[in-house]
């Protein structure tokens, strides 16, 4: 375990190997799941603010069950989520060329709103969870569904936290990832220096 600021991290990710392969996998962590994306408060008013924008590539389904259920549920566990559709699919998944993908993200590359996919999903396979010291735990979250990703990862040996360097960067800083590759660096001293 490695803790960097108010942060402690699974060593498993800066020791283990990830990189999504979406023509793989077609995007299937967007419906798989008992419950939406996790969300924070300010990504709700975000969503609420640009929701307009974000209909644009939303699918019907997705639309009708917003209309119905509103941009966000709260879960069993007292959480915010994203609404599925018929208890499937995030709401504001759509497919193209058969992969699912994100209406939040395209509005976002498509510099149609401001701010990018819920984080919880941009930070995929690191999970984050708060902690009764106030500290944020950051766990690496190994799913079937992801099984292409860690051969990928392992075969051009991209890092877990590699993988996200962009939303981990936009949760926690560029400090904080630096830390992280140091650490990684001094890991893989160490290691190379058992193997000697």
């Amino acid at each position: 375990m490695l803790e960097i600021e108010d942060k402690l991290i699974s060593d498993d990710i800066i020791e283990e190997y990830f990189c999504c392969d979406i023509s793989k996998c077609k995007g299937e962590c967007c419906v798989e799941g008992d419950a939406g994306a996790p969300l924070e408060e300010e990504e709700i008013d975000q969503i609420e603010e640009n929701i307009d924008s974000i209909k644009k590539y939303m699918t019907p389904e997705g639309i009708k069950s917003i209309g119905k259920e509103g941009v966000f549920v709260v879960d069993t566990d007292g959480d915010y989520t994203t609404p599925l559709v018929n208890g499937q699919e995030c709401a504001y998944s759509f497919q193209e060329d058969s992969i699912t993908l994100c209406a939040i993200e395209r509005a976002y590359r498509n510099g149609d709103i401001p701010f990018n996919k819920p984080i919880s999903c941009h930070l995929y396979p690191i999970r984050t969870f708060k902690m009764r010291n106030g500290y944020t735990g950051l766990n690496y979250h190994i799913w079937d569904i992801c099984k292409e990703a860690r051969i990928n990862g392992a075969e051009k040996q991209i890092k877990v936290y590699q993988c996200v360097k962009e939303p981990i960067i936009r949760a926690f800083g560029k400090e904080f990832y630096s830390c992280l590759e140091q650490a990684d660096h001094l890991y893989t001293t160490e290691e190379s220096e058992k193997t000697e």
